[in-house]
């Protein structure tokens, strides 16, 4: 039998943090003066109170490390769980949103996904839009401690080949968190301020600033506006493309810089790869707008380094409506989304360095053909590649052309057309944003499609944001038997 008080206590310590910063919230309603502070005030009480009587019910279970089951079982629970106290003022408040909406922005703000059901963002009090921001700003670091430490231990989707690559701290999973968390929050607010004041040097104003700031680091893509990111045209988008790439890194690296080894992140494959693929896209991007449409070539260069950034990292801001850019740049974000960054970023989607172990692979595989009597094997970062990471990322790329087709049917049985089936479960499952078409393109949002629709993206969302292989393990009826 699974001891569930572990983590009962980690989810309910999260919950009450969770329920201390519905304050900072508070605080900006209470400046503005709009009289909606209760409502922050009131889910802040009954968060800390629900998280706090966790933690105390399941203290006495605490200890230094999780088993295996344990740990699944609390990766998945606190991205099930946090959404639902998550979306508290979002049905309390302004917004006044059914369960099903609030709980799906909720899941989309953590998972930092991006994708919306709220229209008048223009118009809503400042402290709903600070809390989405605020959601997406948690959910971006959570990402990031997830993946450089659950995923690398649990074996999931070929991330052990990253296990305690830049860590001593060998051992209990509890403890090693908290040691990588303290290093990775430094460099997580660095950021966030350093973006925080480009944008105020840009013109935006002091809650602009702050909030697309959190936004952006987290590579999440909730914006102020109806228009996203389009109110901000000229500057700020490079100085957004040029955090977005930031956070699109290896957090790891920067620990290693912040203790005085710099070069790692020049020589990381991955950065190399990622940095390559951005401009290979934006050229060819920015090429058809100049050959196609009447664009100077300043204006097609921003416009494609920004909405070809947003969508690789899986930020989701959007400066423009590229649906109308023709259908081979339709089709050239659809697969740019399904991507991503770097491991152990706040991106999402495939990762880069999956599709650099499977090249490697098909490369080995060719070798082998030609030179039957040849020893070749797949490399990665100069090291061979193992078995089971080979196996790891070979199941993950299976599991995620499985887990699309199964998505896109289950969204199309709701109702929906094939473009907004599809695109939708590939813009969740890769936690990107928007999608394609009139309905949930980057002109549109989420807000129209049904309860049914809304919870199917959900709960992909949740899937993809977890490498999709730690959600499958704990439905299995082996993972309960061990």
């Amino acid at each position: 039998m699974i001891d569930l008080r572990p983590v009962g206590y980690v989810i309910g310590l999260l919950v009450a943090i969770l329920g201390a910063t519905m304050l900072l919230p508070m605080l900006a309603d209470l400046g503005q003066g709009r009289g909606h502070w209760p409502v922050f005030l009131e889910s802040a009480l009954l968060t800390l109170f629900v998280g706090g009587g966790l933690a105390l019910s399941c203290a006495n279970g605490v200890q230094q490390g999780l088993t295996i089951q344990q740990t699944f079982l609390l990766t998945t629970g606190v991205w099930v769980t946090l959404p639902i106290f998550g979306a508290l003022p979002l049905m309390l408040g302004a917004t006044e949103l059914s369960f099903t909406d609030a709980y799906f922005e909720a899941m989309s703000g953590l998972t930092t996904t991006g994708s919306t059901v709220i229209t008048g963002l223009d118009n809503l009090p400042q402290g709903i839009l600070l809390w989405r921001g605020l959601l997406q700003w948690l959910g971006g670091i959570g990402v990031i401690i997830v993946a450089m430490v659950f995923l690398p231990e649990l074996r999931v989707g070929g991330m052990q080949i990253f296990k305690s690559e830049a860590f001593d701290t060998f051992g209990k999973i509890l403890p090693r968190a908290t040691a990588i968390a303290r290093q990775i929050s430094t460099i997580y607010i660095a950021l966030t301020m350093a973006c925080t004041l480009t944008y105020l040097a840009l013109g935006m104003s002091v809650f602009d600033a702050t909030v697309h700031a959190l936004t952006t680091v987290s590579t999440g893509g909730f914006a102020n506006y109806d228009s996203s990111f389009a109110v901000f045209s000229g500057l700020p988008e490079y100085a957004a493309s040029f955090f977005m790439v930031l956070a699109a890194l290896p957090f790891v690296r920067y620990v290693q810089m912040i203790n005085g080894r710099t070069t790692p992140l020049l020589r990381d494959s991955q950065v190399q790869v990622f940095l390559m693929t951005i401009a290979a896209l934006v050229a060819v991007s920015s090429v058809v707008l100049v050959t196609t449409f009447p664009h100077h070539w300043e204006q097609a260069l921003r416009e494609s380094l920004f909405n070809i950034t947003s969508i690789i990292t899986g930020t989701g801001y959007a400066s423009v409506d590229y649906m109308g850019w023709g259908s081979f740049l339709v089709a050239l974000f659809f697969f740019t989304g399904l991507i991503g960054g770097c491991a152990g970023s706040t991106t999402c989607s495939v990762k880069i360095f999956r599709y650099q172990i499977l090249f490697s692979s098909i490369r080995t595989q060719i070798r082998r053909i030609r030179s039957p009597h040849g020893i070749f094997a797949p490399r990665f970062e100069g090291r061979t590649v193992g078995p089971d990471v080979m196996s790891s990322v070979i199941s993950f790329f299976m599991f995620f052309v499985v887990s699309l087709g199964l998505v896109s049917w289950a969204l199309a049985m709701t109702g929906l057309d094939m473009v907004t089936s599809v695109s939708g479960a590939a813009t969740a499952l890769a936690n990107v944003g928007p999608g394609l078409g009139d309905i949930i393109g980057p002109a549109g949002n989420f807000q129209s499609l049904n309860d049914s629709a809304k919870w199917i993206l959900s709960i992909a969302m949740l899937t993809g944001r977890l490498e999709l292989l730690s959600v499958y393990a704990i439905l299995t009826v082996r993972f309960w038997r061990a």
